[in-house]
């Protein structure tokens, strides 16, 4: 490009990608894992209060740590949704990732911290007067799986659903999905599940041996599970808030639409973030061939930008800066998208088809 005329141009466009029913499916999923966990907190800490049982009070904290996590994410859906303002010009998109954070910082305080606390007491001093009343324990710890599998079941499906549509399997789906409260759910959930067959496990020990010290062990395991658990969700959700790029597949579609453009003569630089479930940031600095004045620089960035935009409307913001590419940028380039087309084929590699955006 030879002549100097530099544009950067914005054009404010609510994102367009329809995530009207997956909020409500994700509404009702956090929902009923809420109702379970409510009632079933309440349960484990009045029989873990009368009987002693440390696998029953690690449990307790777990079911409280999730109850409270879940009025986090049900707030956080409409809380993302709120329509830029002067303050956030990008909108509130990431206040999902925001709260699926506290969400885990929760699990590892309230569920993590004092389960270890409860096995750690329960083998250090086993209580000689606990309640071998092992019956009502194992009713609570019954109608518990019972109830965080229905849970954990609704959860799955939703990500089953979304899985198929993407062309990824159900744990990719879990590992890649962007959506961090659903994941959050499941994970929750499944920890809740395991969670139970470990406090079941050290309940059935003591039972046999007559040594408390079961239970100890197994409220130490719900604690490192937990710990886990609150760890991997809070790096996922730190890599969304920090800025984390789109699915490499949109980015090469992205590539490969700009480099297709007339005007075009090089894609100096592509960047994307997500701004928030269903929405991201591109900016892009072009090298537009000579021979264009500033007025038809104009038109044809408009044009470009509605382009993008009617075929990922995900892209509720899109900058594009016009730029003289030298030599050694053209070959930065270059290298950048050959890392894009490899990410590209190491995803194909992973999963039978690819994913759709």
């Amino acid at each position: 490009m030879t002549s100097d005329t530099r544009t950067d141009t914005r054009e404010d466009h609510a994102p367009a990608a329809g995530g009207g029913k997956d909020d409500g499916e994700t509404k009702g999923t956090v929902l009923i894992a809420l109702l379970a966990n409510v009632a079933i907190a309440i349960a484990k800490a009045v029989t873990g209060a009368l009987t002693g049982s440390p696998a029953l009070l690690a449990e307790a904290a777990h079911s409280i740590a999730d109850t409270l996590n879940e009025v986090f994410l049900l707030a956080s859906v409409p809380l993302s949704k709120r329509k830029p303002d002067a303050q956030h010009p990008f909108g509130y998109g990431k206040e999902r990732f925001f709260w699926a954070l506290l969400a885990a910082v929760g699990i590892f305080v309230t569920g993590g911290c004092f389960s270890f606390y409860q096995g750690l007491h329960g083998w250090l001093s086993p209580e000689s007067d606990a309640s071998e009343s092992f019956l009502i324990t194992y009713v609570v710890l019954g109608v518990s799986l019972a109830a965080e599998g229905a849970s954990l079941l609704r959860a799955v499906v939703q990500l089953r659903g979304r899985a198929r549509s993407h062309g990824r399997s159900l744990f990719q789906e879990v590992a890649k999905s962007t959506d961090p409260t659903v994941r959050t759910v499941f994970a929750e959930d499944a920890t809740a599940v395991l969670g139970v067959l470990l406090a079941a496990g050290g309940v059935l020990g003591h039972q046999l041996t007559g040594a408390p010290q079961w239970e100890a062990g197994a409220a130490l395991a719900i604690a490192l599970l937990l710990i886990l658990v609150a760890y991997l969700l809070g790096r996922s959700a730190r890599d969304l808030l920090v800025g984390q790029a789109v699915d490499p597949r949109l980015q090469q579609e992205a590539y490969e639409m700009l480099a297709e453009q007339k005007e075009i003569d090089t894609v100096a630089v592509l960047l994307t973030m997500r701004l928030g479930v269903d929405s991201a940031l591109l900016a892009a600095r072009v090298d537009l061939h000579a021979g264009l004045d500033s007025e038809e620089v104009e038109e044809v960035s408009e044009r470009i930008k509605r382009d993008l935009r009617d075929k990922h409307p995900g892209f509720g913001e899109i900058f594009l800066d016009i730029v003289d590419a030298d030599r050694d940028e053209r070959a930065r380039a270059h290298a950048r998208k050959q890392e894009v087309d490899r990410a590209v084929e190491e995803q194909d590699a992973q999963q039978e088809g690819p994913p759709q955006q």
